[in-house]
This record gives structure tokens, sequence and C-alpha cells, in this order.
């Protein structure tokens, strides 16, 4: 979420409504969903369903109003799909840990403390250049397939990056005290 001054910041109640639980003393950087322009590509595909299914309706012979009826189905659905696949997507950066939460009726939670970050890179694709997204990956200090951690279709992957290396200094400078 971005503040009034252009960088990333979290009003208070943020993120704690988004599903992350900060621990006592920690400080939450970045919290947010993926992009809507990432699931562009969705609502294309989705389109082009549609209007490929009205065609084939249109061929057999049937009325326009049921064809239309199906080329609203099939979008809505793809609407209503590519909506509760973003918001049920949250990223979160604290000042200890990169969190990432999935899920709506089922939840899937992925964390990566900061002291296991060894690197951090994004890719964007040509269109996603233009679009100001890309996926921000962190290589973990992880030896198997748990160590794929990524920000898929955020806004600013740059940004994203400069706030992960802040907290990365400061956790440097300031490591939190044992854990009671």
């Amino acid at each position: 979420m971005r503040t009034a001054t252009g960088t990333i910041g979290v009003p208070p109640g943020y993120a704690r409504s988004m599903g992350f639980s900060p621990a006592q003393g920690e400080r939450v950087i970045f919290s947010d969903r993926p992009s809507w322009k990432a699931i562009l590509s969705f609502y294309l595909k989705g389109f082009a369903i549609a209007v490929l299914v009205c065609i084939l309706a249109s061929l057999v012979g049937l009325g326009f109003l049921l064809v239309s009826l199906i080329a609203f189905v099939i979008i809505g659905v793809t609407v209503l799909f590519g909506f509760v696949k973003r918001w049920s997507t949250v990223y979160t950066i604290s000042d200890r840990r990169l969190n990432i939460s999935r899920g709506v009726f089922a939840r899937e939670i992925q964390e990566a403390r900061l002291e296991r970050i060894q690197n951090i890179s994004f890719t964007q694709s040509p269109l996603e250049r233009i679009l100001g997204i890309g996926n921000v990956d962190f290589d973990t200090a992880s030896t198997g397939d748990g160590n794929l951690f990524v920000f898929g279709g955020v806004d600013n992957p740059q940004e994203v990056v400069d706030q992960v290396d802040a907290a990365l200094r400061s956790f440097e400078r300031n490591p939190p005290g044992p854990a009671l």
C-alpha cells in the first residue's frame, strides 16, 4: 500500500486486517496484495474463451439471447475468479520476516526470517515492465523446493526490493533479542 509520499508504508492495523499477526515489538514495513494489473492476462484469456464459445454457439444456431447469456456467464466467472485470486493473496514484510498468505477457505502461509534471505531479485516481462509490475524472488538458506519464495505481480518491484534491503540492513544493525 502506498502512502501520500509515494513510499511503501502501512497504516496502523492494515497488516493485521490482512491476516498477518506481528510479534511483540515487530514493525510491519510493507503489506499489500498482487496488483490488479498482474491478472490482466487471466482476464484476457477469459474474454477470448467467451468470444470463441459465442462464435461456436452462433455457428450451431443458438439465438442471440442465449449466446449473450453464455458470454455474460463466462466473463462473470472469469472476473470473479480473478478477484478472488488477487484478494486471497497477501504479501507482508516486517523488520523480522517476510510472509505470504494465500487462500480463502484453506490457508497457506509461507514465511522466511530475514536472516535466511541470501539473495533478492526481480523479473519483468516486456509487458510487465510497461505496466510497472513484476515478480520479486527471495532466495533463502533452504536446500529444497521450500526455498521458492516469490512476491508475484507486485507494483513497482524495485521499490519492494529496496524495502527488503532496508529491513535487512536494519536487522543486521539491531537483531532482535532471544525469544522468550
